[in-house]
């Protein structure tokens, strides 16, 4: 599955538009990385920890984008799109959309 986020494909031309699709997912810090952060805080540096956390956050919601996307019979999703929030202090979410497409 072609991923872009452009509003269209170089050299290809998008034949049908399919509509939206999207995938999201919902993750929880765990206490024993919320630990090691607030230390980490405390000399400064990347957490690690949270990081990897919405590392895969973010696959997962692209992966569930691109299965919709399959679902629908496109070839590619353009316009594609990530954004997060928190849901609570210790739960964030990510979602992946954009446009799925068949090309030409």
């Amino acid at each position: 599955m072609l991923v872009v986020t452009t509003d269209g494909v170089a050299g290809r031309d998008a034949v049908q538009v399919l509509g939206l699709v999207k995938g999201s997912t919902v993750r929880a810090k765990h206490v024993g990385s919320d630990i090691v952060a607030s230390l980490r805080n405390l000399v400064g540096g990347e957490v690690k920890e949270y990081a990897a956390l919405l590392a895969g956050a973010r696959e997962q919601a692209i992966d569930r984008m691109i299965a919709e996307a399959r679902a629908m019979g496109a070839d590619a999703i353009v316009g594609m799109r990530l954004e997060t929030s928190t849901i609570t202090q210790a739960a964030s979410e990510v979602v992946a959309y954009g446009t799925a497409v068949k090309l030409g």
